[in-house]
């Protein structure tokens, strides 16, 4: 006689919800889903609420305990910074999952809203004081065209030079920048003086002394004067000045202006480089700016050959452009 085998494993055992009673397969809390989140909440140490203090002027979050970041609106950044303000994270997952009852695994989806309140930072709130800065940087160029300050300005905002000012004031002929500290405007009168041709002198002033402590407290203020020739300029030089630049043609257009004074010779194409010092020792004046000057067409040339150039012993760089 042949008996058919039987599968022992065909269907799983079913067991009855402690609870409510609805058949459903065993596990260590003998209890089904439904029940199980009705009894046990693995959420409940996680605040459901949270607060985010919000800096206007700047638009920086803080990040407890001292911390002011920029964070834009839905990136992970913000993200991070509201997770870090939930407590009890540690005993559950992001997805959320979390282990009760001797083992079982329990999702559970919750909601935290997160009011944001507004809260000046320390470096906005020393800005507003009155007189509260203690260095101050004034950047002036006396001269009707501002090409080379604007240049400056180019140049600060894309190396943010510019970042650690308390305000910025704009004056006559120029800017004043405001500081906390004297060493945050050192900062930004070795960028000038490595960018551009100028001069700067150091003033301070006396506030509070303890005598005490021996501790004086000053006010900072630098004050820098960018040379006042800018790019296509006419300057006419001194007899000195130009042998000393082998010995070129007194008078020259302004090639370029970077951290020297670039100098050309149109009859010659002789170049000269004038630096801050040399220049502050013995300065010249713009004759006639580009506004003031005449566009015309070139309409015929006569190449120059390099054995009739013009040349003597001493003579500076050429340019063959």
């Amino acid at each position: 006689m042949d008996y058919a085998p039987t599968s022992v494993s065909a269907t799983a055992l079913k067991i009855l919800c402690c609870q409510c009673g609805v058949s459903m397969e065993p596990n260590p809390a003998n209890m089904c889903v439904s029940c199980l989140r009705i009894h046990v909440d693995i959420t409940q140490d996680i605040p459901k609420q949270g607060i985010l203090q919000f800096c206007r002027n700047c638009e920086r979050y803080l990040q407890p305990p001292f911390e002011w970041i920029s964070c834009a609106l839905e990136s992970k950044e913000l993200l991070g910074l509201c997770l870090r303000k939930l407590k009890a994270l540690n005993k559950v997952k992001l997805t959320v999952h979390g282990e009760v009852m001797s083992g079982m695994t329990l999702q559970q989806v919750f909601v935290v809203e997160y009011t944001v309140a507004n809260q000046m930072c320390d470096d906005c709130h020393r800005s507003e004081a009155q007189d509260y800065w203690r260095a101050l940087v004034q950047v002036r160029q006396k001269s009707d065209n501002k090409k080379t300050f604007y240049y400056l300005e180019q140049l600060m905002l894309k190396h943010k030079a510019h970042k650690n000012t308390l305000s910025i004031k704009p004056e006559s002929n120029g800017l004043d920048f405001f500081y906390s500290t004297e060493s945050q405007a050192r900062k930004l009168v070795d960028f000038i003086t490595a960018v551009l041709p100028c001069r700067y002198q150091l003033s301070k002033k006396l506030l509070s002394h303890d005598i005490h402590s021996n501790t004086y407290n000053y006010k900072f203020t630098y004050s820098m004067e960018i040379v006042p020739v800018m790019k296509d300029s006419v300057v006419c030089l001194s007899k000195k000045l130009a042998q000393q630049l082998g010995g070129i043609s007194p008078l020259c257009i302004v090639n370029r202006v970077t951290n020297s004074i670039r100098l050309i010779d149109p009859s010659t194409a002789q170049l000269a480089e004038v630096s801050s010092s040399v220049y502050w020792r013995d300065s010249f004046q713009s004759v006639f700016k580009s506004k003031q000057l005449t566009e015309y067409t070139v309409m015929d040339i006569e190449p120059i050959m390099e054995k009739d150039r013009v040349q003597f012993p001493g003579q500076g760089q050429l340019s063959y452009k």
